[in-house]
């Protein structure tokens, strides 16, 4: 045997040995906090490549309760909205979560919406769409030790 082959071994199992735990953060058996890295408002005939959050009624943090089944804004957030999450599925090495919003009363800004949360690594895409627009976010999570009840 090769003297440098146990070393290897032995690296390779401190890289690769804690990703299966860590995946396990991103399956919906813990609350999840995260943020907004980039959104694009998306119109038939332009796109805004640079979205700010708060314009759109995005918190730039936000908190997934997977107990509650709630997607709501960080006590920081000036957007206070809470969304109710009205399916979960486990797809491949993705989370789905879906929902919908009715919007401000007597405007037409109803959308439905569906966030991919990676359980390898808690990146997070959000597409939501309503009538004439489109939104995708970028964004990342990470898991909450601590819940307080």
């Amino acid at each position: 045997m090769n003297i440098k082959t146990p070393g290897v071994i032995f690296l390779f199992c401190l890289i690769i040995a804690p990703f299966p735990a860590f995946a396990g953060d991103f399956d919906g058996s813990k609350p999840l906090t995260g943020s907004v890295e980039k959104i694009l408002e998306i119109y038939p005939t332009s796109i805004n490549k640079d979205a700010d959050p708060d314009a759109v009624g995005l918190p730039r943090n936000f908190v997934i309760d997977f107990e509650k089944k709630i997607v709501q804004p960080s006590k920081d957030s000036l957007v206070r909205r809470i969304s109710r999450i009205k399916r979960v599925e486990h797809i491949e090495n993705k989370l789905i979560l879906q929902g919908i919003e009715e919007g401000v009363e007597n405007v037409d800004d109803g959308l439905a919406w569906s966030i991919a949360i990676s359980k390898q690594t808690g990146k997070v895409i959000l597409s939501a769409s309503g009538d004439g627009v489109a939104y995708v976010v970028f964004g990342t999570c990470t898991p909450v030790e601590n819940k307080k009840k």
